[in-house]
C-alpha cells in the first residue's frame, strides 16, 4: 500500500487560507510604503486580517438607505449608501435642527465628489434654511431678513402679553446676524460643513458655516465659478 503522509488529508494549512482570503484585498498597512529616504522596505510578512480595508461607501443624495457591516469584535458600522437629511448646528445661536441636504457645492479633495453629490466628511453642502429661520423668528420675535421685517411691519401686530414683550426686547439686544448669513436666508439655503462620517456612522451631520470660515468658502466658490466661466 502507498504510504501517506500523516497530514496529507489537510488540503490547506491556515496560512494558505489566509493568503487566499486576503491576497487581492484592500489593506491599510504602511509596510509597502517607501521610507523617508526613498528606500524600499523589506517585505517580511503578508497581509493581515486586522489590517484590512473596505470599499468606500460613496454616499449619495437620495432616500435614506443604510447597510450594517459586521466588523472586528462583532461590532457594527453603519454604511450610508444614500442620505437626504442630517442634524446641523448653528453654533453662534446654540441651535441644532434636522434639515434637508440640497446638494454638495465644494470639496477640497476632489471636484468629482461635487459633480456626483457624494457626501463625505468635510464636504461643503447647501441645506434648507427653513428650520433655522422658523426657530429664529420664534426665539427673537422678528424676521431674519430685512425683507421679512418690512413684510412683518406691514401686517397687523399680534397680541402679546407684557411678559412676552419684555422677553423679546431683552433678546433683541443680542439679535445680530452676519450679512453673509442674511443673504443666504434670503435665498432659503445655508452653507454647511459635514463633520460626521457617513460611511462609518450612517449620518450626515454637521454645522452651519459662519464668520471667517464662511468668508473663506464663499471666496473659494466664487473663484471656482469665475474659473469655469472663462
Amino acid at each position: 500500500m502507498p504510504m501517506h503522509h500523516p497530514r496529507s488529508h489537510h488540503r490547506f494549512s491556515p496560512p494558505r487560507i489566509r493568503r487566499l482570503a486576503l491576497g487581492g484585498g484592500i489593506t491599510r498597512d504602511s509596510r509597502h510604503k517607501r521610507s523617508e529616504t526613498g528606500a524600499q522596505r523589506a517585505k517580511y510578512r503578508k497581509k493581515r486580517k486586522f489590517e484590512l480595508g473596505r470599499q468606500p461607501a460613496m454616499t449619495k443624495l437620495g432616500a435614506k438607505r443604510i447597510h450594517t457591516v459586521r466588523t472586528r469584535g462583532g461590532n457594527e458600522k453603519h454604511r450610508a449608501l444614500r442620505l437626504e437629511s442630517g442634524n446641523y448646528a448653528w453654533g453662534s445661536e446654540h441651535c441644532t435642527r434636522k434639515t434637508r441636504i440640497i446638494g454638495v457645492v465644494y470639496n477640497a479633495s476632489n471636484n468629482e465628489l461635487v459633480r456626483t453629490n457624494t457626501l463625505v466628511k468635510a464636504s461643503i453642502v447647501q441645506v434648507d434654511a427653513a428650520p433655522f429661520r422658523q426657530w429664529y423668528e420664534a426665539h427673537y420675535g422678528t424676521a431674519v431678513t430685512k425683507k421679512g421685517k418690512r413684510e412683518a411691519a406691514a401686517e397687523e401686530p399680534k397680541a402679546q402679553s407684557n411678559h412676552v414683550k419684555r422677553v423679546f426686547a431683552e433678546r433683541a439686544k443680542t439679535a445680530k446676524i452676519d450679512p453673509l448669513l442674511e443673504s443666504q436666508f434670503q435665498a432659503g439655503r445655508l452653507y454647511a460643513a459635514i463633520s460626521s462620517r457617513p460611511g462609518q456612522s450612517g449620518r450626515a451631520d454637521g454645522y452651519i458655516l459662519e464668520g471667517k470660515e464662511l468668508e473663506f468658502y464663499v471666496r473659494r466658490l466664487k473663484a471656482g465659478k469665475a474659473k469655469h466661466a472663462q
